[in-house]
């Protein structure tokens, strides 16, 4: 139904460890639920809080070679004999193997594909899936923390039922992933809005990269100047993502709503904070679609759980006070759930990402907009 929200948990999508020292924090799953549960969150009449799923073999099979889904459970279990390096793992860099790797990335995939059947189905409006959003993985190797790719699945999910995929992509590193498995498919459109690569990880997501074939026109990509704060973010988002999204009228909106982007999460420089996010957030709501939305990056835990679960609020129609649950606020250190004010950014600086945010624009509605008959 229009007016329910699902929101997929469980603990154990919480309890494994990447490494001690990762800056991946499984635990900070656990604290967005926390928050929201002390805010009442689930006793809403719209909200469906529901266990996930482990997704199968078969599922994953939709993106990922056998070959590289038996590696993982091999690698993850100790038995047998696997090249990590050949697959994308190594122990001190971005994608340790770790005990249990293959059940917890199936869980959390699984989580994502029970999501999408429950907004597919009609069931609830939109589902919210905070340990998915895992965008980088590649058909058979891992990359930037993440073993496999749910958002490309959730897609194949619904392209799997004959509907048209919108997705779209907050997370402040280019969805990288999700654009490479569909760069030649017209039925989906995908737009990434995210750090330059020229400054972050994984170094792509030029406006250049346009799709090809049939697909030409429908990798859309946003990429910002480093240190871009909420108004210059949001008035970029607007001016490209809500007309093609209108234009090119999908059955489903699937959004990667990683908060890597906040202003002190310790791996990225854009400046935003809260209220620039939840106004991104607002206007994928006001789209009006069966919207599936996946968690992502976000490495600063306090600011993922209260940026979260405003998300959660908005599919809900709810709004949570400003002050912070005593529970959560004594546990986190933190009193307010929305952000005051702004990180003082140099005037230079502003100005040189306002030049390239407005250049990104353009070269946007010159190059994409005509695909979708809007003028540019």
């Amino acid at each position: 139904m229009k007016n329910k929200a699902a929101f997929i948990y469980e603990d154990a999508l919480s309890r494994h460890e990447l490494r001690s020292d990762h800056p991946m924090r499984p635990v900070r799953l656990r604290y967005t639920y926390q928050l929201l549960q002390e805010y009442g969150a689930f006793e809403h009449p719209g909200a469906v809080l529901l266990d996930p799923r482990s997704a199968t073999e078969e599922e994953l099979s939709w993106l990922h070679t056998s070959e590289y889904v038996a590696a993982v459970k091999a690698l993850g279990s100790g038995i047998g004999k696997v090249d990590p390096a050949r697959f994308g793992f190594s122990g001190g860099g971005d994608n340790p193997v770790y005990p249990g790797m293959f059940e917890a990335a199936a869980l959390s995939t699984g989580g994502s594909l029970l999501a999408a059947e429950m907004v597919a189905s009609g069931e609830v409006g939109a589902a919210f899936n905070i340990s998915g959003g895992l965008h980088h993985a590649a058909a058979g190797h891992a990359s930037g923390f993440c073993v496999f790719n749910d958002p490309a699945l959730a897609v194949h999910y619904f392209l799997n039922r004959g509907m048209r995929v919108a997705y779209v992509d907050i997370d402040a590193h280019h969805g990288d992933g999700v654009q490479q498995a569909f760069y030649s498919d017209h039925r989906v459109l995908t737009i990434s809005v995210h750090e330059s690569g020229q400054y972050l990880f994984p170094g792509t997501g030029a406006v250049a990269e346009l799709g090809e074939g049939a697909g030409r026109g429908y990798s859309v990509n946003l990429p910002l100047y480093p240190y871009t704060g909420d108004d210059l973010y949001v008035e970029s988002f607007k001016q490209i993502a809500p007309p093609l999204i209108r234009a090119f009228a999908p059955d489903v909106l699937v959004t990667q709503l990683g908060i890597d982007s906040y202003h002190s999460d310790p791996l990225t420089h854009l400046q935003m904070t809260t209220e620039g996010y939840i106004e991104v957030v607002r206007e994928l709501a006001k789209l009006d679609l069966p919207w599936l939305a996946l968690g992502g990056g976000g490495y600063d835990v306090t600011a993922v759980a209260r940026s979260w679960a405003l998300v959660y609020g908005v599919m809900l129609g709810a709004d949570w006070p400003d002050q912070l649950p005593a529970g959560f606020s004594q546990e986190h250190g933190a009193g307010r759930l929305r952000d005051e004010g702004s990180p003082e950014v140099p005037g230079q600086v502003k100005l040189e990402a306002k030049r390239y945010a407005e250049e990104a624009v353009a070269e946007i509605r010159s190059q994409v907009f005509p695909t979708h008959g809007l003028t540019g």
